[in-house]
């Protein structure tokens, strides 16, 4: 070990206690505890907007072995509150990387903890459910980090995409492409709109708290509804914002918090998940076609499975069944609560993109 590991405490709401060693910034943080299961993609992950206001427990045994690469983000920083995992490599082995992770955790004053029993901890967040925690490299006192984590607000009821979202607009892509596509930024991930600029489409990024009339006058083909962080039971604004688009008969594609958001606009209600499903091996089936994927995810919300005359549900997690995917009936509206642009994950989802580009070709020709 080198000289910049310190000791470090890992306290749960619930009084659990994980005593590790620190990396990155030296500092004391606050989030809930969750776990994702990936082997790879951890730069993409800590970049991920849905994860603000979350610490991040790595199941796989080994991370920071292939550096950190500029390039590889979907934000424009790191947005998860801190990160825990069991062995964290100080060297490097790969050419194309620009740094060593501990530097990238520096740099961006991210606060992580090794050396850590990830296999017990994820196990007591299995059983026990997502949970506040805090962690200190500067503070080994648990009594004091105990009266801390108490001013902790839960999750559920927290509406958090307004400190992701982009504070104006601004455009992607060139304006001379074939479909024009209002993305609305909950924490939108920069690889949706690649696959949206793949896919010869110009999006015009809005704020969350962008009105209807703001993306109407863009003349948009399509509405995109971005993944982001929070409780989705407080985003009532944003609801009725869809509403208002889908009135209009705009086309919409949802991904994760815009999936929740678009199940609320047609009466569909919401609940806090035990732990999330958060990784990029989610088998989920596709009910239309009978075709099974597997998918990268990452939330601690889902809709509930309750009958909807106006909804037909689409995708379905093969794990516990939870709600993966819906088409509104009668309008051009779908989503899934899994992540398509999959970064990182497997690509067996992109053909979402091109059903999107469907639904805008039929809207064109109206």
């Amino acid at each position: 070990m080198t000289s910049h590991y310190h000791q470090a405490i890992l306290l749960l709401a619930d009084g659990t206690v994980f005593k590790g060693r620190s990396l990155g910034k030296i500092g004391t943080k606050t989030g809930e505890i969750c776990f994702n299961t990936g082997l790879t993609g951890y730069q993409e992950i800590y970049t991920d907007p849905s994860y603000f206001g979350q610490i991040l427990v790595h199941t796989y045994v080994h991370i920071g072995n292939y550096g950190a690469a500029d390039q590889e983000v979907e934000s424009d920083s790191i947005k998860i509150s801190g990160m825990v995992c069991r062995n964290f490599a100080d060297h490097f082995s790969r050419k194309m990387a620009d740094k060593s992770l501990h530097d990238y955790f520096i740099e961006n004053d991210l606060a992580a903890i090794d050396g850590i029993d990830t296999r017990a901890l994820v196990q007591h967040i299995r059983e026990n459910g997502a949970m506040n925690a805090i962690m200190s490299s500067e503070v080994l006192d648990v009594n004091v980090l105990r009266d801390r984590l108490k001013e902790v607000p839960s999750m559920k009821g927290l509406e958090l995409s307004s400190f992701v979202t982009t504070d104006a607009f601004y455009s992607y892509g060139t304006d001379q492409a074939k479909y024009r596509v209002a993305v609305m930024d909950f924490g939108v991930k920069k690889n949706i709109l690649r696959c949206l600029e793949d896919r010869d489409m110009y999006c015009g990024v809005f704020p969350s708290h962008a009105t209807f009339d703001d993306i109407k006058a863009f003349h948009p083909d399509g509405v995109m509804l971005s993944n982001g962080p929070g409780d989705p039971e407080m985003m009532d604004a944003a609801v009725q914002q869809v509403r208002q688009i889908q009135e209009a008969g705009i086309p919409i594609f949802g991904i994760c918090l815009g999936h929740q958001i678009l199940g609320r606009a047609n009466g569909m209600k919401t609940f806090k998940m035990h732990n999330g499903h958060r990784g990029m091996n989610h088998p989920v089936k596709n009910l239309v076609t009978g075709l099974s994927e597997i998918t990268s995810q990452n939330h601690g919300f889902s809709l509930v499975n309750e009958p909807n005359p106006d909804v037909l549900i689409t995708h379905v997690n093969l794990n516990d069944q939870t709600i993966e995917g819906i088409q509104v009936k009668n309008k051009p509206s779908f989503s899934v609560q899994y992540h398509p642009e999959s970064s990182p994950g497997p690509h067996d989802s992109r053909y979402l993109f091109d059903d999107f580009t469907a639904l805008m070709n039929q809207f064109k020709d109206h």
